[in-house]
């Protein structure tokens, strides 16, 4: 089933919450290293972001500045290195209000996770190929009008935002879906949604056949476009992904679902941003670059609002090489140029590789005090969420995208 929201652009409607199904789990039991499909439960309530417990080994430091780094990016200016296909994927900046301002969900990554361990990040996932599933239950903008607004095909536009609502639903609890149009579901915890949102994680089920299931529609209209990264040529793993904003439905509440996660906290996105600059949370560009984007917005609505007339262009960056040094660089991101040593000297003629924005080195020191933040429970909420915080909807119109998005592995 498929519903289409005429709401024009920039036109906010409120929600309210569809009568829950079933009541909410009673207690959650911890777990210090779930197994993949099943609940990793909430840690203990905790008033601060804690940083790593020491400094990183020269094993962990590596993935956030890999000594082979130098060697594959000599590699692909000289033509020697074919760069793996970016995959497809989706993250959600899921926003609330506090009192003292707009808070925004985070989890750390194990520090076992080959991929950005330690790192704080968003929920957020690689694209399932059942999302493309014509059968999805829809309301909100038309599949047409994200097309637009994604610079993709209506394919790849919806399951991209499937993609960014299933992997929300998977790591964090929260589901943007409701039974139509104007509702979204009131509560998520129970036993049989973790029933469901396991068997999503474990791809036993799609996620159009568990929206149908439950009778529920997707709705796209309580997301907003924010940005676009897509991980380094050089790098062995590699995500073309769309960033999204959306505001916590009224009811719901998080809570640590991930196995990829040992810590999840709602925090305001400037105490963020400033354990990032003291070296105490380790964050990717993509991650840190998006948190201070949302420092400006007094309310999680007029974030939401904002993303309307973001800018979706690919963020790109460049890897140079002269004399003996690699510049890598992202124009538009100073703050995330680095300079290093080359392996030795680019084959004439080959002295500039293109690369596409990712990771970059870990701050050096990342044992300092913790930071003062908002006081939460791990994945728990401080307050009843707003009920009609909405981004304005893609455009009704489908003129060409004015930045034509990049393809998997583009160039800058």
């Amino acid at each position: 089933m498929s519903t289409t929201n005429g709401a024009g652009p920039g036109t906010p409607k409120a929600t309210r919450a569809a009568t829950p199904k079933s009541a909410p789990d009673a207690a959650t039991q911890a777990a210090p290293e779930p197994a993949p499909g099943t609940r990793a439960a909430p840690a203990a309530p905790a008033a601060q972001i804690a940083p790593a417990t020491q400094a990183p080994p020269a094993t962990q430091a590596a993935q956030w500045f890999p000594p082979e780094w130098p060697e594959r990016i000599r590699a692909l200016a000289n033509g020697e290195l074919e760069p793996p296909v970016a995959r497809r994927a989706a993250t959600v900046l899921l926003l609330r209000d506090a009192a003292a301002g707009p808070v925004v969900y985070m989890l750390r990554r194990r520090a076992s996770m080959a991929f950005a361990g330690g790192a704080y990040a968003y929920p957020g996932g690689s694209v399932d190929a059942r999302d493309e599933e014509r059968d999805t239950g829809w309301a909100g903008p038309s599949r047409a009008q994200w097309a637009v607004r994604l610079g993709t095909d209506e394919t790849t536009a919806q399951a991209i935002v499937c993609a960014a609502v299933r992997e929300t639903f998977e790591e964090a609890g929260v589901l943007l879906a409701g039974p139509d149009a104007e509702t979204v579901v009131a509560d998520t915890t129970g036993d049989d949604w973790e029933a469901d949102r396991a068997a999503l994680v474990a791809r036993e089920l799609s996620f159009a056949d568990f929206l149908a299931r439950r009778s529920l529609v997707l709705r796209s209209d309580l997301l907003g476009g924010w940005a676009r990264w897509i991980t380094p040529e050089f790098e062995p793993r590699r995500y073309d992904t769309w960033f999204f904003a959306a505001a916590l439905p009224e009811g719901q509440r998080t809570r640590n679902a991930s196995t990829e996660a040992d810590r999840t906290v709602w925090i305001r996105p400037q105490e963020a941003a400033a354990g990032y600059d003291q070296g105490e949370l380790l964050m990717m560009p993509p991650t840190i670059s998006t948190l201070r984007q949302l420092v400006p917005y007094a309310t999680a609505a007029d974030a939401l609002a904002a993303s309307a007339g973001r800018d979706l262009t690919p963020v790109l960056a460049r890897a140079t090489l002269r004399d003996g040094e690699i510049e890598l660089s992202w124009p538009g991101h100073e703050e995330f140029t680095r300079h290093f040593a080359s392996a030795g000297p680019a084959t004439p003629g080959a002295s500039t590789a293109s690369v596409v924005s990712g990771t970059y080195p870990a701050p050096e020191t990342s044992a300092a005090p913790t930071i003062a933040a908002t006081p939460v429970a791990d994945g728990a909420c401080l307050a009843p969420a707003a009920t009609s915080v909405q981004p304005a909807p893609p455009a009704q119109s489908a003129p060409a995208p004015s930045h034509p998005a990049a393809t998997d592995g583009a160039s800058a």
